[in-house]
């Protein structure tokens, strides 16, 4: 029986996080009680630090308490194992350290015996580098992860972990933005959705926003009009945009109803606007793991800029939903979810079997430990799904 357990979740936040720490904290405490339980603050950041809790008595008690919240209790950080000189320029390492070395060491002070990484597909794979080189040292470690992101894109996985709340989360923010459609006459609002390389969670999104949609009452004769509440466009970064095409049809909706409201997933059209961008002399941005950084190209201003004075518009605006939606507590489906999973993930570790907890979709969605190295990020989004294309004929868009 291992004598110490760690957790530690890392990368961006998703609706699951609090709640995935509350059920291994719980699922262990009543397999053994007896096993120790520490928590490594801001995931690798924490790691490589030596920043750590201890979760006592009190906490195990308490760990219920954790799936009423978002965010995560032991916070988070972006920290990529293997961006040695990433590392060295923050301080987490010496000059003549690895990453990599530093966290072993740790893990083997620590005495850490099952390490828990809850996390997307970089998460997760770090773990998977950080277990082979412990097993270079001699040092045995079980690493079982959970699958976070939502994008809801990580191969082979069908359901990762926070996707769907953050799809219903990004509903309710929209179901409060929309309404200011009547703001100002021939108005454009562009409802801007996290996801750098797949639409899962716009189309997600907007099938929700529809759902709510087709369940309200409308009394057009005073300009409560279900045409000015709908949305009229969804992009996603599967589907090639044409501009042109897209704008003579917006153009009519807006002479029509006096309002367009567009769903846009922040990486749709993004290898278009980075070539635009590049080649007018600006230097695109990018993080320790390679991604352009979405947030200083601002995707939902670009396509309101060239959207805007083509379909007529007198005013426009973008709004973004990522940060309300990534830090909702989980909903009951994704609660579901995450204690399925917990339980999986801690009878895995006990076993000594690593990998990434998830339904395997190349085998038959059976929930099981996927081996990590064959755990891979960016899943694109079919859009050619019934549910989508049936969507996008409702709104008008081919």
């Amino acid at each position: 029986m291992p004598k110490r357990v760690a957790i530690l979740t890392a990368g961006g936040y998703a609706p699951c996080l609090s709640s995935a720490v509350g059920a291994l904290i719980q699922t262990y405490d009543a397999t053994d009680p007896d096993i120790e339980l520490i928590a490594y603050r801001h995931g690798y950041h924490g790691l490589l630090t030596g920043n750590s809790i201890t979760i006592g008595a009190e906490e195990r008690a308490g760990a219920a308490l954790l799936h009423r919240y978002g965010g995560s209790p032991i916070g988070n950080s972006r920290v990529k194992l293997t961006n040695d000189d990433n590392c060295r320029r923050r301080g987490l390492i010496g000059e003549d350290e690895t990453a990599l070395e530093v966290a072993a060491a740790r893990l083997q002070a620590d005495g850490v015996d099952i390490l828990h990484t809850i996390g997307g597909d970089d998460t997760n794979t770090a773990a998977a580098d950080l277990a082979a080189y412990l097993a270079t040292q001699g040092s045995e470690l079980t690493v079982v992860g959970l699958p976070k992101t939502i994008d809801n894109d990580i191969v082979p996985i069908r359901q990762s972990l926070g996707a769907q709340t953050a799809a219903q989360q990004a509903s309710r923010f929209a179901q409060n933005v929309l309404a200011e459609h009547g703001s100002n006459p021939r108005m454009l609002i562009v409802h801007e959705v996290m996801g750098r390389a797949s639409g899962w969670l716009t189309a997600a999104a907007a099938r929700d926003y529809m759902a709510w949609h087709a369940e309200q009452e409308w009394l057009p004769g005073i300009g409560l009009d279900g045409r000015k509440w709908a949305i009229h466009a969804v992009y996603v970064p599967e589907l090639a945009i044409d501009l042109a095409a897209e704008a003579d049809r917006l153009r009519g909706v807006m002479d029509e109803i006096g309002c367009v409201n567009i769903f846009l997933a922040e990486g749709a059209g993004i290898d278009d606007i980075v070539a635009d961008l590049e080649a007018s002399g600006e230097t695109v941005g990018r993080d320790p793991f390679g991604h352009v950084q979405i947030d200083t190209i601002n995707p939902g201003r670009y396509f309101a800029d060239r959207f805007s004075e083509a379909i007529g518009a007198e005013k426009k605006m973008v709004q973004k939903s990522g940060y309300f939606s990534r830090s909702a507590p989980a909903n009951d489906t994704d609660l579901a979810l995450i204690r399925e999973m917990a339980e999986l993930a801690v009878a895995c570790a006990l076993d000594g079997t690593p990998g990434v907890i998830g339904h395997d979709e190349d085998h038959d969605d059976e929930l099981r430990a996927v081996e990590f190295e064959r755990i891979a990020g960016h899943k694109p989004f079919d859009a050619g799904q019934a549910w989508f294309t049936g969507l996008l004929a409702d709104i008008g868009q081919t």
